[in-house]
């Protein structure tokens, strides 16, 4: 199968790719680049793997992306979501290019259609347009990364892998979340493109389905320190929500899309249960858990072990957002 990731150097893309990559008898990946990250250490890492990069620009004439993606069989949008003419131009492409099957860029948690997350409608745009256009799809959610769930030690002996700390429970910390490591995400994203049962359909995998007061525990248990508990009830949630959506409304640059963002996964994670199996299924997402109950994951607390041992990798720790100032949810305190 020929598979071109879109976006092969994010976070996202670097586990999908790594998965593929692992199976050459089955895949053979192409990553598409743009110009101004051709040199970036993570496509070459890729070109060591046998990936072949092509450099193009995301913005290009339609017949080039069609040249871009023409001969593929299936191709992987891991790209930032809240650009949705990125994603728009490149499933034209792929129409055209007769791609047998497109992969948006969700790959998050479960979450009505409207009304919840800002992020959730911006991808909900792209899937739309995917149906206008009769393109075969796959959209994937994958639930809440281990990665982004633990709270900051007292000690600051996480602080290496952490770049957001989910340093309160939200009110009694008791409800459940599907959690996912994102080391499997790849793992999962390499079954369900080779899989008929997911064409147009959207599907949820996740590893692990935990409270945060079951991950702080966790993290107690592991490292031997007292983690305290700040709450948030649910009128701390909602009023962090309105000053955030104020931002955005007077000023809807990136910064202040994503601490709107923020604040409304902790509403939507924590409190409403959106990020839930049984949520998940009612919107209509086939279960990974019922597709594929043969395939291993990392187990929560194996991962819990790893970073305080030291030996964990972070998520985002280089990058620079511009909101984490104002979120109160997951920012350092």
């Amino acid at each position: 199968m020929k598979v071109t990731i879109v976006g092969a150097s994010g976070e996202t893309g670097q586990s999908i790719a790594h998965a593929l990559i692992q199976q050459p008898d089955t895949f053979e990946v192409t990553a598409l680049c743009r110009p101004a990250s051709e040199n970036k250490p993570e496509f070459q890492r890729l070109r060591n793997h046998g990936v072949k990069v092509v450099t193009l620009d995301l913005e290009a004439p339609h017949e080039e992306l069609v040249a871009a993606l023409s001969g593929q069989d299936t191709v992987i949008c891991c790209i930032i979501p809240f650009v949705p003419e990125t994603q728009i131009a490149l499933a034209n492409a792929a129409k055209e290019a007769k791609v047998k099957r497109f992969v948006p860029s969700a790959f998050g948690p479960a979450c009505p259609p409207t009304g919840v997350l800002i992020l959730r409608e911006i991808k909900e745009a792209v899937l739309n347009h995917i149906k206008r256009l009769y393109l075969p799809y796959t959209a994937i959610d994958v639930g809440w990364w281990y990665q982004t769930s633990l709270p900051r030690l007292p000690s600051g002996k996480l602080d290496y892998a952490i770049k957001f700390p989910n340093n309160k429970l939200v009110k009694d910390g008791n409800l459940r979340s599907a959690l996912t490591d994102l080391r499997d995400v790849g793992n999962y994203v390499a079954r369900i493109i080779t899989d008929e049962r997911t064409l147009n359909k959207s599907v949820f995998v996740y590893n692990e389905v935990l409270t945060q007061e079951e991950v702080y525990s966790t993290l107690e248990d592991s490292s031997g320190e007292k983690v305290s508990r700040d709450y948030a009830n649910e009128e701390e949630i909602l009023a962090n929500i309105n000053a955030a959506q104020n931002r955005y409304d007077q000023d809807g640059s990136v910064p202040n899309l994503l601490g709107l963002s923020s604040t409304q996964y902790a509403n939507s994670v924590w409190l409403r249960g959106d990020n839930l199996p049984e949520s998940a299924a009612y919107l209509g997402y086939l279960n990974g858990k019922e597709l594929y109950p043969d395939l291993k994951h990392v187990p929560f607390t194996e991962y819990v072990k790893e970073l305080v041992a030291g030996k964990g990798k972070g998520v985002y720790v280089d990058r620079v957002f511009g909101f984490e100032k104002d979120t109160k949810m997951f920012g350092k305190q």
